[in-house]
């Protein structure tokens, strides 16, 4: 035994030190999955009421929606999904607002510019938004976005909380003595923190007054046609809604079936360890992408922990999308790179077609990893 033992070649000191680590890492998230499920406070199930928005200030003819990201760091599908739905309406006047000029790095993939800067926008804007969109940030309490959001508020705006935004309207004050939702997984620390807060399980958003909040990613989709219904009507709602591929958007949700099981945990770390074997996707995208789809396949597809994702042209850095939103590409591809062409048709189809080809692919257990990760039920 000795000697086949001795055989066998030692494995590098990086890869020792990396594995280590990974080892850490996972018993600490199961110690903390474990103590926030153990310990998930009061958290109550209240009917909410239906959206209804204020009329436009300033005689304004139509709502005028700031979608807000943070240059550092802002969810991809959160910022995408709300800007390109509400465009597409028709309804709004929708603007992407960044907390400073120069890029602006989404999370997990993908990189945009935005049209104005805050300071730009309040310089135009001196009324503020009717809507103010905020995805789930890098930093929740980021100076620059907080600062902001409470002048917004101040103004009159309706603010909108996707997926761990609801953590920079808990961060900005915004949520004191209101009702409130959040992603899953943060769903224990909030209310353990934000004691003043109602939290609210079994609802995709959250209506109170004049803020609104969601559960997970996934839920970027149902708030913003429940958006479009509030300004335009149930029927221009519901037209929009087949267009995009969602068959409803109500508000029900069961929040009971996520949560990070064994199996989960176990498959998290099997593809972390497999670092040797992750892939690079190139997604090639040219002027008039949709980017509602290539927001939802390439969020799905860098949450694998096996792969991740990048936008490509062959000689452009900028691609203006479908709606107009600006989108960095690479002009040099990798030569390991593997393309993947997103479903585009309807939209919404392309998170269920990244689900089926990531459970091709990769087994199962991976794609109810970046289900869970989304918030979806698929």
């Amino acid at each position: 035994m000795s000697g086949m033992l001795s055989e066998i070649p030692l494995m590098p000191t990086r890869y020792v030190s990396r594995l280590a680590g990974l080892a850490v890492l996972i018993l600490s998230m199961i110690a903390v999955v474990s103590w926030r499920h153990g310990n998930p406070g009061t958290v109550r199930l209240l009917e909410h009421p239906s959206l209804e928005l204020p009329a436009p200030k300033g005689g304004r003819d139509r709502p005028l929606v700031a979608v807000l990201a943070a240059n550092d760091g802002t969810e991809t599908t959160d910022f995408m999904v709300p800007y390109g739905v509400l465009r597409e309406s028709g309804k709004m006047e929708v603007v992407s607002v960044s907390t400073r000029s120069g890029p602006v790095q989404l999370h997990p993939v993908l990189t945009i510019r935005a049209e104005q800067t805050t300071e730009e926008f309040d310089v135009l804007q001196p009324d503020g938004a009717d809507i103010v969109i905020v995805p789930a940030l890098h930093r929740p309490d980021d100076p620059e976005a907080i600062r902001w959001l409470q002048r917004q508020a101040e103004s009159g705006a309706v603010i909108v909380g996707v997926c761990d935004g609801v953590l920079t309207l808990a961060h900005a004050g915004l949520l004191q003595g209101k009702s409130a939702t959040g992603h899953w997984f943060s769903l224990g620390k909030l209310t353990r923190r934000y004691r003043e807060t109602t939290w609210i399980r079994d609802r995709r958003y959250v209506v109170d007054d004049r803020v609104v909040t969601t559960t997970g990613v996934s839920a970027s989709i149902p708030v913003s046609l429940a958006l479009v219904e509030a300004v335009a009507g149930a029927a221009q709602a519901d037209r929009l809604a087949l267009d995009l591929g969602i068959a409803d958007f109500d508000a029900q949700h069961d929040s009971d079936v996520f949560g990070l099981s064994l199996e989960l945990l176990l498959t998290l770390a099997r593809n972390k360890l497999a670092f040797w074997n992750h892939e690079r996707f190139e997604v090639p995208i040219e002027d008039g992408i949709d980017e509602i789809a290539l927001a939802l396949s390439a969020d799905a597809w860098s949450r694998t922990y096996r792969s991740s994702a990048m936008t490509t042209h062959p000689s452009e850095r900028w691609i203006r999308s479908r709606r107009g939103l600006v989108i960095e590409a690479e002009t040099q591809v990798a030569n390991a790179a593997v393309t993947l062409r997103p479903a585009i048709e309807p939209s919404a189809a392309a998170l269920d077609d990244a689900l089926m080809k990531i459970s091709e692919r990769y087994g199962m257990p991976t794609a109810d990893l970046v289900a869970m990760q989304l918030e979806y039920a698929w």
